[in-house]
């Protein structure tokens, strides 16, 4: 919001929150109804709609390619990351597109000319560019110089400023009145075209895709024009900026007004002296070596949505299963095709904490390929490429994140220590942290504990720290009950493990294998503490669910601009947190395997770098 929002701020459809996309349904209909029903064979105002479409496509394709390469830091132009206040900021980039729509489709059917368009035509091509080059460009330059007079920036403009790392869909992040200014300029190529009877249906798109790419291409932030270019031909200096050139402009505020061409910096002497050398450090800029690397993987089919490289605005957000999701299984199976077919570990998320820089690898596997027998071969393999890339890297410490440590897969990645014993890159699977946040959430009340999953690293050592306390544990297992006394030897504290059926124990901790049939046999306010990496489903709304093992990040991480799976903002897994601090605290050996680190010095460590406990959340329920 700018500083002192003026009139016309806000989009008329505000009220109606994420059902403002109705308002373009009467048109749509009236259109298609025209089209197919009336027989009025106007296609190009039929196509009105899938240029909507494509608008849409082509925003999101820029704003998945300027996330991928800013994480992995070649060619950037700012080190500077973005927060959550920026995402919720620009979260709202389709007005514009429902704008332009409403505006397209009034005038197709009120401005003479404006409907039954041929699909191509030279002159109407040529004369929406000379427009465009002559009095678009030139107004927009004085609007621009206009908009950031003190009265009108602090009202209107401010609003786009307050991203100073720019994101492409930056680009159209101004309050109402500003894009009706805009739509203005950008309709007099539109308008001449379809007055003067020479306007297409593709001078139309053609324009509109033309306005789009330039403007996303100038608000990345990493540099991917050329030096080539501008050396077969100088002049386009003038003719066309770079994402370099446009980002000076968010860091200085009074330099670089140009729309797309800055011959009127040239001209008018607003060019920024230091433009040419951005652009040549930026080109120059090599890949960010990462010193921390966290290796997770996807999820569910439609987790492709909730990565940082998806929709940015649901990535923000916990993934939870959303029903329109339904509506876009085309797009999430040609996702799910498209990763298999490209089968290389990517980069998803870059964050840097102290002196640290770290990165989120994601490995193109779904859970359901985890569960195959027949895929933890290639499985591993690209686990183990992870590992030597980021060895050949330099990597200090590379932590593994949901299914990538199963015992059954890897042994908690204790295969790739003992193929490469010369390892320079510390192996962490984080079960300490883990063991610790479990424990720490455990009420201090709590005599008895009952618990249900399978029986995993961190569920066994948790079970043994809790009798070592005088806690009884419960188990209904028999087969787990002789598995966790054997991993007990012949301590005292044995006799706290007892095998039980009941189910009146308050306190439960849950993992991978908790049975539905269990949860409904819960007593009333029953509170559920997960020490897996997956949480359990939420079926009783009179009980209390707590947080898979993980923590707050404290306020020094920067660039923390989504959720972590289905975490809150902000708060990252035990197991992530732990690979932070091994690095941070220079700790020279693996956790892998069977052995685990002291729980209390992981803790104390975490707590002492910032990280912070979750609340257990016993004053709410679901």
């Amino acid at each position: 919001m700018a500083y002192r929002p003026g009139i016309l701020t806000d989009w008329p459809w505000k009220p109606l929150g994420r059902f403002k996309h109705v308002i373009l349904v009467p048109w749509v209909v009236q259109n298609f109804y025209s089209f197919m029903v009336k027989d009025e064979k106007d296609l190009s105002s039929f196509l009105i709609f899938p240029l909507l479409l494509w608008r849409a496509l082509h925003n999101q394709l820029w704003i998945s390619l300027s996330r991928y390469r800013t994480a992995k830091g070649n060619n950037r132009i700012i080190d500077r990351g973005i927060e959550f206040d920026q995402v919720d900021r620009e979260s709202s980039w389709d007005d514009q597109i429902l704008f332009n729509g409403v505006l397209l489709y009034v005038a197709s059917q009120t401005i003479p000319g404006a409907s039954h368009l041929p699909m191509w035509r030279l002159d109407g091509v040529i004369l929406t560019a000379l427009i465009h080059m002559g009095p678009v460009e030139f107004l927009y330059y004085w609007l621009h110089r206009l908009l950031h007079h003190h009265y009108l920036y602090s009202r209107y403009h401010s609003h786009h400023h307050s991203s100073i790392v720019t994101e492409p869909i930056t680009s159209v992040i101004h309050p109402f009145a500003e894009h009706i200014s805009y739509f203005t300029l950008f309709a007099i190529p539109l308008i001449t075209t379809a007055t003067t009877g020479t306007a297409s249906a593709a001078s139309l798109a053609g324009y509109i895709t033309y306005i789009d790419l330039m403007n996303n291409m100038g608000h990345c932030n990493f540099e991917l024009i050329p030096k080539w270019l501008f050396t077969i031909s100088p002049p386009l200096k003038c003719l066309m900026y770079t994402p370099s050139f446009h980002s000076l402009h968010h860091t200085q505020f009074r330099t670089n007004y140009s729309l797309f061409m800055p011959i009127y910096d040239y001209i008018y002497g607003t060019m920024d002296t230091s433009s040419d050398t951005l652009y040549e450090n930026s080109l120059r800029r090599p890949e960010e070596a990462p010193d921390v690397v966290h290796l997770t993987h996807l999820t569910t089919p439609d987790s492709i949505y909730h990565l940082r490289l998806g929709l940015a605005h649901m990535a923000s957000t916990p993934q939870k299963s959303k029903w329109y999701l339904w509506l876009m299984w085309p797009v999430t199976m040609w996702s799910m095709m498209l990763t298999c077919i490209y089968g290389r570990t990517f980069v998803v998320e870059r964050n840097r904490f102290h002196k640290l820089r770290l990165q989120t690898w994601t490995i193109p596997k779904y859970n359901i390929q985890y569960n195959l027998q027949w895929q933890k071969g290639s499985i591993n393999a690209l686990i183990e490429e992870a590992v030597l890339e980021a060895e050949e890297k330099g990597v200090k410490v590379l932590s593994l994140g949901l299914l990538n440590q199963g015992e059954d897969l890897n042994r908690y990645g204790e295969l790739y220590v003992q193929k490469y014993p010369r390892l320079k890159t510390k192996v962490v699977d984080g079960s300490s942290l883990a063991v610790a946040a479990v424990l720490n959430s455990i009420p201090k009340a709590a005599t008895q504990v009952l618990h249900r999953g399978n029986i995993s690293k961190v569920a066994s050592a948790v079970v043994l720290n809790l009798c070592q306390r005088g806690i009884q544990v419960a188990v209904s297992s028999e087969d787990d009950y002789k598995r966790l006394k054997k991993s007990f030897g012949i301590r005292s504290d044995r006799n706290n493990l007892i095998l039980s059926k009941s189910y009146s124990i308050k306190t439960w901790l849950v993992g991978d294998g908790l049975k539905e049939e269990d949860q409904k046999k819960a007593a009333e306010g029953t509170l559920f503490i997960p020490f897996s990496q997956f949480p359990p489903k939420k079926l009783r709304r009179d009980c209390f669910y707590h947080s898979i093992p993980a923590m707050a990040a404290p306020a020094s991480l920067e660039n923390v601009d989504s959720c972590e799976n289905w975490l809150p903002r902000r708060v990252m897994s035990a197991w992530r947190v732990a690979g932070i601090v091994h690095a941070l605290e220079g700790w020279d050996e693996h956790e892998c395997g069977y052995t685990m680190s002291d729980i209390d010095k992981v803790w104390q460590a975490s707590l002492q770098h910032g990280f912070k406990p979750l609340a257990v959340a016993t004053h709410s329920k679901f």
